[in-house]
């Protein structure tokens, strides 16, 4: 058994330790926010904030999550920048189809919490998750607006 904070809540999980964290979020806690897209981390659709750093779900072990932060699409309106961003993304209507988007809103409040007036080149660098329709303007209007509204 292992223990996992996530969203706030400590939730007691029953996996073996190589598990990703992608498959324990989905099938065993139910917050299906978080995508499966690639399985390799090189999409970003399963991005989640450990301890406030966006990284891959599906590449992340149960292990290495245990006694961290989890924070899930489902919460991130909860934090303040999260909130920022979800407002912006839903001005500047930057979801076309939508898979894409819970990674890319949570890789976009990592960026501006750690960077909150992050420069193009900033974004560009931090902004790695794939988007399938190409909404990558919009994105960064987005971002740009959670900038400015901090």
């Amino acid at each position: 058994m292992v223990e996992l904070n996530v969203n706030g809540t400590v939730q007691r999980v029953e996996a073996e330790a190589d598990t990703p964290l992608l498959w324990i979020l989905r099938e065993q806690l139910g917050l299906t926010g978080t995508k499966y897209g690639c399985g390799i981390a090189q999409c970003g659709a399963c991005t989640v904030l450990l301890d406030g750093e966006a990284v891959r779900a599906c590449s992340i072990t149960l292990e290495a999550a245990a006694g961290r932060r989890v924070t899930t699409i489902e919460a991130i309106e909860e934090h303040p920048v999260g909130r920022r961003v979800v407002a912006a993304w839903v001005a500047e209507q930057a979801p076309q189809c939508g898979y894409c988007q819970s990674g890319q809103v949570m890789a976009a409040t990592a960026l501006l919490a750690a960077t909150p007036r992050p420069t193009p080149e900033q974004v560009e660098a931090a902004m790695t998750n794939i988007c399938r329709c190409g909404t990558y303007n919009a994105i960064g209007r987005a971002i740009a607006a959670a900038a400015e509204a901090g």
